[in-house]
């Protein structure tokens, strides 16, 4: 059977900069999206035009110099905010417009205070305004994953006819859980006249850590599109982590998926977002942390030492990272110590390194990681070694 490709759509620019804290100028926003273009996503949504005028300009930047990628744009189910998307959207090569209402019993009665029959009149006013613009329309059934499957699939439907060509069901407040969000999709694309001739598309947030799992349950129930940001940035707990699912699709290949992303810049582009949104990566984050190839225990050590794919089902080369990382701590043992010994210049003999483990030891118990300088100056204190 022939593997399938699935988009990649970076929300990096919209949903990811509405973290506090993190507002980019047009310059690093600019900058930003031609690193995303170089890793290879199929969609680039470069914000909401209609929220301010530096981000109208920054859309319109964004169009002007990305050719590869798709520039999507941002609206609401308003007339105003849509105009104003086709407008920013006007030097895109591929633009599309991003619009969309919530369909939630909790949206529609409590946010936007209405009827589900106005909700569906408003979605296909605005696709069809929108498709009077760009032939390329993503319509955005706002919290999804807490909308009733029949009347989200009617909705749905009735976008398809008025032009969508892609249908993003948002799980907005991370509820689902991965089976109930893969049933979702699966139900779509059973109950849908004309879901055949669209994508869909997955746009997950992490509120209970399910993020990627739902995602990944997404496309595995016939999601052609995943939503994502770099290093898992967004609103609240954040969206579904770009690299995440990159390398969920790579590592997994009997799921006959595939992206189109080079994997060997997701380190590099992590730490760039990293440091131009302002937002620390934790060193414990999937992929991209500092700790995400780094080993402790002694037992770790030992098997990565022997043969790495012992506990690292991911070669580092293959996310830009250029090795692992044996972390000489207390729970290190003999294995990791004569490894590191080597590699700094020294041999040791058995017996040697039976003498300098016990003094390791007692530096170890000292400080939290014992480095290089540490292990020189112990060398010195306790045993002749060749250099």
């Amino acid at each position: 059977m022939d593997r399938q490709k699935i988009q990649i759509f970076d929300t990096t620019l919209r949903d990811g900069e509405q973290v506090p804290g993190c507002k980019l100028n047009t310059k690093e926003k600019v900058d930003v999206a031609k690193r995303l273009e170089a890793l290879g996503v199929d969609v680039i949504e470069a914000g909401f035009p209609i929220s301010s005028p530096g981000d109208f300009e920054s859309v319109a930047a964004i169009a002007a110099v990305v050719k590869e990628a798709t520039v999507c744009g941002l609206s609401r189910a308003v007339e105003k905010d849509i105009i104003t998307a086709a407008d920013s959207l006007t030097g895109a090569k591929r633009p599309r417009i991003h619009t969309g209402i919530g369909t939630s019993e909790s949206h529609i009665k409590y946010k936007l205070q209405t009827t589900p029959e106005k909700i569906v009149e408003r979605a296909v006013a605005a696709v069809k305004l929108a498709k009077s613009f760009v032939e390329d329309v993503e319509f955005y059934a706002e919290d999804a994953g807490r909308t009733d499957n029949a009347f989200l699939a009617y909705v749905c439907e009735q976008a398809v006819k008025a032009g969508a060509t892609v249908l993003n069901i948002p799980d907005t407040t991370g509820y689902c859980l991965p089976e109930e969000y893969g049933a979702k999709i699966k139900y779509l694309k059973e109950n849908v006249k004309g879901v055949h001739n669209v994508a869909l598309s997955t746009h997950c947030h992490n509120d209970l850590g399910m993020a990627t799992a739902n995602s990944i349950a997404g496309v595995v129930n016939g999601a052609t599109q995943i939503e994502c940001t770099i290093n898992g940035i967004g609103e609240r707990a954040g969206n579904t982590a770009l690299e995440e699912v990159v390398m969920v699709l790579r590592q997994h290949p009997d799921l006959l998926k595939y992206t189109g992303v080079d994997t060997k810049q997701l380190n590099d582009l992590s730490r760039y977002v990293s440091d131009t949104m302002r937002v620390p990566v934790q060193p414990n984050k999937a992929i991209v942390g500092a700790n995400a190839f780094a080993h402790s225990s002694g037992i770790h050590q030992d098997g990565v030492i022997k043969k790495r794919e012992t506990y690292e089902i991911i070669d580092p080369k293959d996310v830009g990272v250029d090795h692992s990382s044996i972390v000489l701590t207390a729970r290190s043992g003999r294995a990791a110590l004569a490894y590191r010994m080597k590699n700094i210049g020294h041999e040791l003999t058995r017996d040697e390194l039976d003498v300098f483990y016990a003094g390791f030891l007692k530096v170890a118990d000292e400080k939290k990681e014992v480095k290089d300088e540490d292990l020189h100056q112990l060398v010195e204190s306790t045993v002749k070694v060749a250099v």
